[in-house]
């Protein structure tokens, strides 16, 4: 057995629109798994297993950046609304991206040990 990736599903109330985000916005490359299905490239993943409440388990998506600050200014000047500003959380500097189907996409900047990123 091996694990080869991960596939992650971004449900929307607009996927063209999203779609077009991830495309045009985010400049991830994409393949047509068929019929108009894109697939996206992301960057490599990391995975990380937190205690749920008592109302059981469930999943975040956040896209990591190297500099949280810079990366909302450059998304910003592309349009792209936020949720909120950047706050400080004890694993990281994080905040959320609008996106165009309603949305949302969690952006941070780990202030932890990453297999991804150079030791800080």
């Amino acid at each position: 057995m091996a694990i080869i990736g991960v596939h992650a599903i971004l449900f929307s109330q607009d996927p063209a629109a999203d779609r077009a985000f991830l495309e045009d916005v985010l400049g991830l490359a994409s393949v047509d798994a068929g019929e108009g299905w894109l697939v996206f490239a992301l960057p490599p993943a990391e995975l990380a297993a937190h205690p749920a409440s008592a109302d059981g388990g469930g999943y975040d998506l956040y896209l990591m950046c190297d500099d949280v600050e810079a990366t909302v200014r450059e998304l910003k000047a592309k349009g792209v609304e936020f949720s909120g500003d950047v706050t400080r959380q004890r694993w990281g500097l994080i905040t959320a991206i609008e996106l165009p189907g309603g949305g949302r996409l969690g952006l941070y900047e780990p202030l932890h040990a990453s297999p991804l990123l150079p030791a800080r």
